[in-house]
């Protein structure tokens, strides 16, 4: 038997380096990777929970808040309890998401004429939001006293929109309220606030 001899060849000194170099690169990369990773997560997470709690997104279906509002307008909307006359809200009625516009407040009186002006405690309301007056459907007598803890709600396309004038919807309560609408997503031409 004969004696074989191994001859291993040991890397370069060169080869060494480029190989550590190579390595300590990819390690750097895949900690890059995966602290970005979870910054964008946490981004994200965040943004949800705005979005759900604080300013919920919403997009508009329907005709009942023209001109103000069109369909497929996407709005942002603030939570806030000091709601007012004029103010554009958010709230839930039977499972959906109806946008009226708040027109008197608990404890006021209102009353709309054949024409569809529309008084409160006896003061005409000035509504340079309206393309039409209309009485639209309202089966309530008038003049209606708000009660108390409830806002008196109006679509400003008054032919078409179905709200407090209907005893289907009625008054708004505060548990009912999401929020109010502060401005318009999109369509982009249309970005700012909501009025």
């Amino acid at each position: 038997m004969k004696n074989k001899k191994t001859i291993t060849t040991v890397p370069e000194l060169s080869e060494l380096e480029e190989e550590l170099k190579r390595v300590k690169y990819q390690n750097r990369y895949k900690r890059v990777l995966t602290s970005t990773a979870g910054t964008l997560a946490v981004i994200a997470a965040v943004a949800v929970l705005i979005a759900t709690l604080l300013m919920p997104v919403l997009q508009i279906n329907g005709a009942s808040m023209n001109p103000a509002l069109y369909d497929g307008d996407v709005v942002a909307t603030v939570k806030a309890a000091d709601v007012k006359q004029g103010d554009v809200v958010a709230f839930y009625y039977n499972n959906k998401i109806l946008v009226k516009r708040v027109i008197a407040m608990p404890g006021e009186w209102v009353d709309i004429d054949k024409e569809g002006n529309v008084y409160v405690n006896d003061i005409l309301l000035d509504e340079p939001y309206l393309a039409e007056r209309d009485v639209g459907e309202c089966d309530i007598k008038l003049p209606y006293q708000v009660p108390d803890n409830r806002i008196f709600v109006m679509g400003d396309h008054r032919s078409v929109s179905v709200d407090s004038r209907s005893t289907a919807v009625g008054c708004v309560s505060e548990e009912q309220l999401i929020g109010k609408l502060v401005f318009r997503v999109w369509p982009l031409k249309a970005f700012g606030t909501v009025r």
